[in-house]
């Protein structure tokens, strides 16, 4: 099995609630955590909700990084997805959870479009009329 992309699902708790609330720190440390990461920034977009929290983007020629913050409890959700095999996810997980302050920072890693090709190496995007086969699709399932 192969695949197309590493998911880190990280989670920031015990964070500096002020830099959780500051649009501009935020956004610059969430670009720089890509740049560390070796990732080809493409552009970032970020919204300051009202009275607090942010939520933001950098796209990546790689794919993405998002944050979503909840400064009144000193906690930001974050998703660093990545495909290829220069870029890596965990320096920009590591980058966050020490410019946010986290106190007790966790990762998931999840390995997305896992792909059986016959022993074939796996192409950004597959050849012209190349069949892929989702194997395990039938253990994919909703949890509640």
């Amino acid at each position: 099995m192969q695949a197309l992309g590493t998911h880190l699902l990280v989670e920031l708790r015990d964070c500096n609630k002020a830099l959780l609330d500051d649009v501009k720190k935020t956004r610059e440390f969430m670009v720089d955590a890509a740049k560390e990461a070796n990732a080809t920034v493409i552009g970032a977009h970020f919204h300051q909700f009202s009275p607090h929290g942010i939520s933001g983007v950098v796209v990546i020629a790689e794919s993405h990084l998002s944050i979503h913050t909840w400064p009144e409890y000193g906690y930001a959700a974050v998703d660093v997805f990545t495909c290829g095999e220069t870029l890596q996810p965990s320096v920009a997980a590591d980058y966050l959870a020490r410019k946010f302050e986290s106190k007790n920072p966790s990762l998931i890693e999840v390995k997305r479009g896992t792909l059986s090709l016959d022993g074939k190496a796996l192409p950004h995007k597959p050849a012209e009329g190349e069949a892929i086969s989702y194997d395990r699709a039938e253990e994919l399932q909703m949890v509640p």
